[in-house]
């Protein structure tokens, strides 16, 4: 549990406004974290959508809290 949320708020939005990608720039970050990932094996093609749907109800459940 996060005890100090508010200053783990101002960390990420300072961390934000040090580091900002641009589109291009993250892309390429995106697909060098992709090409990684499929030559350790972590993912192909055949294994891509494997527990999608764990990750969706995951996603709905903490979105939906307040």
């Amino acid at each position: 549990m996060i005890k100090h949320k508010d200053k783990l708020t101002k960390f990420y939005k300072n961390l934000l406004k040090k580091e900002h990608f641009s589109y291009k720039k993250a892309l390429s970050v995106y697909e060098s974290l992709y090409e990684e990932a499929l030559s350790l094996g972590y993912i192909n093609s055949k294994n891509i959508l494997d527990g999608i749907e764990i990750d969706i109800k995951i996603a709905k459940t903490i979105n939906s809290l307040k």
